[in-house]
């Protein structure tokens, strides 16, 4: 699981800049999840943090190629995203791909 956040010293851009930044990670972020790289992922609003702008739940088999496809992010590369990576487990099943059935028994 990685953590998206904003940092206090985000690097500033001119808002076209800012829209091709977000228009690029939302791209890069499609991209990997028709890949099977990423189950899912989304932004986070109206929590008690604001610099948490987001999370993404990684399928890659380690934390280093989470964080290696983490920070390769345009956000990321252009200083308005930092990542926090951590191993998260849930119960087996329900991270599944689309069109699979989850059997609850």
């Amino acid at each position: 699981m990685v953590l998206l956040r904003r940092p206090e010293d985000a690097t500033s851009y001119p808002d076209e800049e800012l829209e091709r930044i977000q228009q690029e990670h939302l791209a890069y972020h499609a991209g990997l999840r028709e890949a099977g790289q990423v189950v899912t992922n989304g932004p986070v609003i109206d929590g008690p943090d604001p610099s948490l702008r987001g999370m993404t739940f990684y399928r890659t088999g380690s934390l280093a190629r989470a964080r290696e496809l983490a920070e390769a992010d345009p956000a990321v590369r252009a200083g308005r995203l930092t990542v926090e990576v951590m191993t998260w487990w849930c119960p087996q099943g329900t991270m599944t791909e689309p069109g699979q059935v989850v059997s609850l028994s």
